[in-house]
Parts: structure tokens; sequence; C-alpha cells
């Protein structure tokens, strides 16, 4: 197996070439035969390393099935392989040099990857997060070659002052501080010079690649990770986009005083430069900095909640790039007023709306505990008989906590052991999942992995608050949609008559939470109490 793996990776080798050859539209000298050779040689290694390692568990035998087993109830069990682990760590970190050394959109890849906390084995999202503090910077000579030829003037032309040092640098392009002629502070967003040459042919590489390690791992289905880059690359190095869907959000999610997004000056903006009025503040992940300002940990985490449930229920439009660089919070001095910033508008999902309106009920059966509605809705999300896993992968809960009601518990340490270790023993089914499931899903599953990692560092995680916010969007997206589609002037009403009574249950039942919880309420309690035992 270990000579037919360096055989297939030859004949891609081989294959890349003459592609490359004869495609004008790929350039061999910009892909450069050590960049294609370094991606070659390093899935090679990985794969013989995985070939070696596991030789004496054939494919298709009872002990290769062991690490992927799931029984009849669909409870899912985990399995400690220190050797599998070890490989998967082995891995992980080749892959993360490879990411650092060829860049550009080997990174964002791999930083698409180190996301999915509880869909991939711990040891890859491990290794692998650390590239969004990784990435690459321009010089000073790129920077200003991407500004000249996209705004036809030099930087002191332009700027007053202009920061040599990136705010930011990610892995398409890198943020500076900039001061305009007429006074205004900006952040100035500039793509890497080389990226938008480089992407295409990424992709192409790392489709043949992934093609070839098929061939020799059946389970092996990553190929949604290609088809995901070839949509949505070009849309985020479309800096115009991104300016556009900023523009969009803001509109969208005006009603909430508490969010901020950068203002956008479309007069010195292109599709490689976007210049944004400057705003900053504290990492959404960083407690210390709240507690040091002020900042209530709860409130913000309660606040995201509510933007992220309108935009994915409510909106069908949504920011799926909410790493906490991305997020910022800053607390105004005058008001006292702690407020999200919501940076980085390049990636953003739509959702249709017959999935958006399958995934709100799924939602609302996973909370109400309705298996038999959790099995219809995840099936008509293209998750077939692995639905328990599907639920497990959305909630990142175990199956015993989805059917006993994932708010009736919070989240302990050993039950988020046991959905890391399943995302590696689980590792063939979960590939299959998300290669049969909408493709508008993949996003939604990074960026609810992103959304639980900001939560888990701010220990809000599965707060009750979480559960009943997603309810009232889920309500309400559902009853627009109803009376959407009715005639009846009698319907319409009793539509809009049991969504009113179903906010009103859930506003009476947070009231009960926040008595519960407060001094006042066990005074009550205490009271009632009293009163119950003298009578």
């Amino acid at each position: 197996m270990a000579k037919r793996a360096l055989k297939l990776a030859s004949l891609a080798a081989a294959a890349s070439g003459i592609y490359l050859y004869g495609n004008k539209f790929l350039d061999p000298n910009d892909f450069g035969v050590v960049r294609v050779g370094r991606a070659i040689a390093t899935t090679a290694v990985i794969t013989c390393d995985y070939l070696t390692s596991l030789r004496n568990v054939p494919y298709g035998s009872e002990e290769y099935d062991f690490l992927k087993s799931q029984d009849s109830r669909g409870r899912m069990e985990v399995y400690q392989c220190e050797m599998l682990s070890e490989v998967h760590l082995r891995s992980a970190e080749r892959l993360r040099e490879l990411c650092c050394a060829n860049r550009g959109t080997f990174i964002k890849v791999g930083q698409h990857l180190g996301a999915l906390d509880y869909l991939l084995p711990e040891e890859y999202t491990r290794t692998l997060k650390v590239l969004h503090s990784q990435a690459p910077q321009s010089t000073r000579q790129e920077i200003e070659q991407v500004i000249r030829e996209d705004l036809g003037k030099e930087i002191k032309e332009l700027f007053v002052s202009f920061e040599d040092t990136p705010l930011g640098a990610a892995s398409l392009a890198q943020v500076h501080k900039a001061v305009l002629q007429d006074g205004r502070t900006v952040a100035v967003k500039i793509q890497h010079p080389k990226v938008q040459a480089q992407s295409s042919k990424d992709i192409f590489l790392m489709e043949v690649l992934l093609l070839i390690v098929k061939q020799i791992f059946p389970d092996f289905e990553f190929m949604w990770l290609v088809e995901e880059a070839k949509k949505n690359l070009p849309l985020e190095l479309d800096f115009l986009n991104e300016g556009r869907n900023a523009e969009k959000v803001a509109q969208m999610l005006k009603k909430f005083d508490f969010l901020k997004v950068p203002r956008i000056y479309w007069e010195l903006s292109t599709r490689r430069v976007l210049l944004m009025e400057f705003m900053e503040g504290g990492q959404v992940n960083d407690k210390a900095y709240m507690e040091k300002n002020g900042i209530d940990v709860n409130e913000i985490s309660r606040n995201l909640g509510k933007l992220y449930s309108e935009m994915i229920f409510v909106n069908g439009f949504v920011h799926c790039d909410p790493h906490p660089g991305n997020v910022l919070v800053k607390k105004c001095p005058d008001s006292g007023k702690a407020y999200i910033i919501l940076l980085d508008h390049g990636l953003y999902q739509v959702l249709s709306e017959s999935f958006r309106m399958d995934y709100c009920r799924l939602w609302q059966a996973l909370i109400k505990a309705d298996m038999k509605r959790v099995q219809k809705y995840s099936r008509r999300l293209g998750a077939g008989d692995l639905y328990p896993l599907f639920a497990c992968m959305l909630t990142a809960r175990s199956w015993e906590s989805v059917n006993r009601g994932i708010d009736q518990s919070p989240l302990s340490a050993s039950e988020d052991v046991e959905i890391r270790s399943n995302a590696a023993a689980y590792l063939p089914q979960i590939t299959q999942l998300l290669n049969n499931v909408p493709r508008q899903m993949l996003l939604l599953l990074k960026t609810n992995d992103l959304l639980r990692g900001i939560e888990s560092a701010l220990h809000t995680r599965a707060s009750a608050s979480s559960f009943l916010n997603m309810s009232r969007c889920c309500i309400r997206a559902v009853s627009t949609y109803q009376r959407s589609k009715s005639h009846s002037l009698y319907r319409r009403v009793h539509i809009s008559l049991t969504e009113a009574l179903s906010l009103w249950q859930i506003d009476l039942y947070e009231l009960f939470l926040w008595l519960k919880g407060s001094c006042l309420g066990n005074w009550v309690i205490a009271f009632l109490s009293r009163m119950h035992h003298s009578t």
C-alpha cells in the first residue's frame, strides 16, 4: 500500500505538470515546482505514515470497523487509540508546516479545518488553530505596489500617516492603520499581491491530491473542502463584495444598538484594497480584558448569540468567520455601554428558504428533545441513518444529552472530552455526513464551532438564555414563513396569535429563571415555603 501511495503521488505530480503546462490560465512559473513538490511530498509522507502505522489493521476488518463503530441505538462510544492519536498529531504538524510554507490558500484551508473543533480529531484542530496567528505578512514594497496599481497614487499622496506594522495579518490580506488627508482615521485592508494568482492553482492541486488519497482510503471524504474553497475564495478575494456584505448586515441588524460595523469608504476601495472606519477593542474571547474594563461577560455572550440567531434563523444571511480576531468588544467611556464590533465580512452564507425552515424546525426539536422530529428534519437535511451523529455534531453534545434535552443540563468536562474523542473515532462517518448534507450546512457547522469556542473561553457555554434566544428566532422565522404562504386572513391571524403566545411563554419562563437566580427570587421562594409549612 505504501508503494501504491508513492506511485499515485508520482502520477499526481506528472498530471499536475501536464495540466499546468497546457493551461494558459495556470502559469507554471507562478505555481513553482517547489510549491507543488512540497504539497505532494507532504501528502505522500502523511499517507505512508497512516498506511504503515495501520498496516496490521486491514481495511474492512472488525478491528478497522472498531475505530468507527456505532451501536444500533446510535449511542456514540469513546475508543482511545494511542497509536492513532500519535499518527494524527504527526500528520497535523506536517500539514501545519505545509500551510505555513505555501501560505495563501493553504493557510485559509488550514484555518477552516482548525475551526472544526467537534468534527475533526483534536490533534488536528489543536495543531491547526495556531495558523490564525501565523499568517504571512506582505512587505512595505508589496503594499505600495498594490495601492499604486489599484488606486493610482502613492501612499504619501493618500495618507497623512500610514503605520508600517499591520494591525493584523490573515491568510489573504493584512490591515494597516492610517490617517487620510482630511484627518479621518481608517483601517486599510490590503490583499497579499500573489494570492489572487495562486488561489485557483492551489485549489486545483488540493483537488488532485485529495482524489488520490481517496483512492487509497475509500472512507476519506474531504472533497467538500475543495468544493467550498472553489465557491468561497473568489468571493473572499473581492473586497468590494466584502464592503457590500458589511453594509447589508449593518442595515439588517440595525435594531441591535450594541452592534458596530465599520463604515466603508467606497471612494478609496477596490477589489484588492478596502478602506474602513477604524475601530478597536479587545478580542471577544479575552475574558481578562472584559473584567479589566468592566464589561459583563454574560451580556456579551448573550448578545453575540442574539446576533447569530437573528442572522441564521430569521434573515438567512450569516457571517461565517466569527473567530476572536474578527469579533471585538469595547466599552463606551461616556455611556458605559458595551459594544460588539463585527469585522471581516468576506465570508457569508446565504441560506435558502426551504433549508432555513428545516434548520429552524430541527433546532426547535433539539431544544424540546422531540426525537421523532429530530430524525425527520435531520433526514430532510441529508443526514439519513446517521441522524444521531448529525444531532451530536450540531449541538456538540452526547446522544444521551440530546435525548434528555440539551437545555436540561450544562456541558460537563467529561462530556466535552467524550465528544472530542468521538470526532476521531467517527471520522469516516463525519466526513460522509459532510459530503451528504447541503453545502449551506458546511459553513454553519464551522460557525457553530467558532461560537462554541468563544463561549468556552468566556465560560458561558450552554446557558439557558442562549437556547431561549434561539427559540424566539425560530418561532418568529417559522411564523413569518407560514403567514407568507397563507391566503386566509383567519389563518394569518391565528398564526400571529400563536406566535405571540409562544413568545410570551418564553418571556415568562425567562422571568422565572431570573427570579430563581436572583436574591429577590430566593426571598420569595423562602417566604412561600414558610407560608406553606405554617398552614
